[in-house]
């Protein structure tokens, strides 16, 4: 061979051996970065995990109530000052009862936004809330005046009905001296009762109190379900 030709094929041995090193160093970096990540993410998750968590002095506060079943406190953040701040899909400014989770997706019940407690969020699902005033929360049942009506509410199973139901509560209504809609100002000291319907997942009827309002917006509620009712279906 040619001295030129042995000399150009050496040349490209080389560039091609450089070039595998450094394919494999590459590989080798970017999976250890994949690894840092994923390891922050679960860091930052359990520092989430605390940071939406109700005080210890709040939980103290209710610990008798909260040994009773289906009984529970949860905090809400302000969804326009949280949301996308926070890895936890919706910046935390949900819950669900169903599934005792702050993220937001299928069977969330109520959430925060611009101090507006909301319910009913996606596809034909909805709800109704009512304010009670200030009562002790141990106190109401789904006989009491105001919670009486979405105890005997008929959940709708076909699509055109749940639209209408939707549509009422965005408008709100008024019976026996309460007010319904689908969303309510958030006040502090405040009890209010929620019938909240996602279809597919949960039909639930809860009373919650709103005991604590921090500095960054976020809600402190206390609450306990009154009632379970069937898995909703919509008719096909």
């Amino acid at each position: 061979m040619p001295r030129s030709r042995w000399f150009t094929s050496f040349l490209v041995s080389i560039l091609i051996f450089g070039v595998s090193i450094g394919a494999t160093r590459q590989l080798q970096d970017r999976s250890e970065l994949q690894a840092k990540m994923e390891s922050l993410r679960a860091q930052i998750q359990a520092k989430e995990k605390v940071f939406l968590a109700p005080s210890a002095e709040d939980l103290n506060a209710f610990a008798r109530f909260l040994e009773q079943p289906d009984t529970g406190m949860s905090r809400l953040m302000p969804r326009e000052k949280y949301d996308g701040k926070l890895l936890i899909r919706g910046g935390g400014a949900s819950y669900s009862f169903a599934k005792l989770t702050n993220e937001y997706g299928a069977g969330s019940d109520i959430g925060l936004e611009q101090g507006q407690i909301r319910v009913g969020f996606a596809g034909a699902n909805f709800g109704f809330l009512t304010s009670l005033g200030d009562l002790a929360i141990d106190s109401v049942t789904a006989e009491n005046p105001g919670v009486s009506l979405l105890a005997e509410f008929k959940t709708p199973s076909t699509e055109p009905d749940a639209r209408e139901q939707q549509r009422r509560t965005g408008s709100g209504f008024e019976a026996d001296g309460f007010r319904y809609r689908s969303f309510l100002p958030a006040m502090l000291n405040t009890c209010y009762a929620v019938r909240s319907i996602n279809y597919l997942v949960s039909d639930v009827l809860v009373v919650f109190r709103v005991t604590r309002q921090d500095s960054d917006g976020s809600l402190t509620l206390v609450w306990k379900i009154l009632k379970k009712f069937p898995v909703p279906q919509l008719a096909q």
